[in-house]
């Protein structure tokens, strides 16, 4: 409990500035409208590795077709691109073991609410053996 109240302040801020954060990413695409091209371009890169992130990125444009809305949805639309990106350069770069499990937990919704909790199928030797240290 006291913890709790410890860290309590920094909640509000937290918020305050993560809707700071989400604004600020909507006014530079408003600023600069081929930005948001470049990203989904960037994003695309990985289209058709992985189905779960396709899928994400449908949405994630869907998202963007009622700008009368959008601030009030700030958050989710950011919150999505960074998932979308994660993904993509994830399902590009990393090894299928923790793409996988990030696209199932992360973007199909097969994750919990509490941190960590990932599907039963993922493979958790071949991650863990990543994290691993050479001997």
């Amino acid at each position: 409990m006291p913890r709790l109240y410890r860290e309590a302040p920094l909640a509000s801020i937290w918020e305050g500035s993560g809707n700071v954060m989400s604004l600020d990413v909507l006014r530079a695409l408003t600023r600069s409208p081929r930005s948001l091209e470049i990203f989904l371009a960037e994003v695309e890169q990985a289209s058709g590795a992985d189905a779960r992130l396709d899928e994400r990125v449908a949405g994630l444009k869907r998202r963007f077709s009622d700008p009368a809305t959008l601030e009030r949805r700030a958050r989710r639309v950011v919150e999505d691109m960074a998932l979308c990106l994660q993904g993509s350069l994830l399902v590009r770069h990393a090894p299928s073991a923790v793409a996988d499990a990030f696209c199932a937990s992360r973007l199909a919704g097969d994750g919990g609410l509490e941190y960590g909790t990932l599907p039963a199928a993922t493979d958790f030797e071949a991650i863990i053996e990543r994290g691993r240290p050479a001997a």
